[in-house]
């Protein structure tokens, strides 16, 4: 079964849920501002999806916005990126389907359907 992250007030995480349950697809729910991932989440999903770390990031987000991380993030290394994602869930980039041996950032239909529709 795969984890689905999401923000429930998120309207883009609310229609990956719905297309999720449209398409009769299981997965066990965990509400990334409750249940915050852990570094070593992050770290093993990050490496789990070939992405580049910054990928992880919600640049919309208000709190991305305000520390200013457009300008600090090229200078981090990916530990310290991961260590910064992992203080708060609002960071994180939403939302989020991990499987056995995928990891899909951000709400793009084709995507999902390729991974996840039978």
């Amino acid at each position: 079964m795969i984890t689905f992250l999401c923000y429930p007030r998120c309207t883009t995480c609310q229609k990956a849920k719905k297309w999720l349950d449209d398409n009769a697809i299981a997965y066990d729910f965990r509400d990334i501002k409750l249940n915050n991932p852990t570094a070593q989440e992050l770290s093993a999903w990050h490496t789990k999806s070939g992405l580049p770390t910054k990928k992880f990031f919600n640049t919309s987000g208000l709190l991305y916005k305000s520390m200013d991380l457009k300008t600090k993030l090229p200078t981090m290394t990916d530990e310290e990126q991961i260590n910064l994602l992992a203080t708060d869930g609002m960071l994180v980039k939403r939302p989020m389907v991990i499987g056995d041996d995928f990891v899909l950032v951000g709400f793009k239909e084709s995507d999902w359907k390729e991974k996840l529709a039978k």
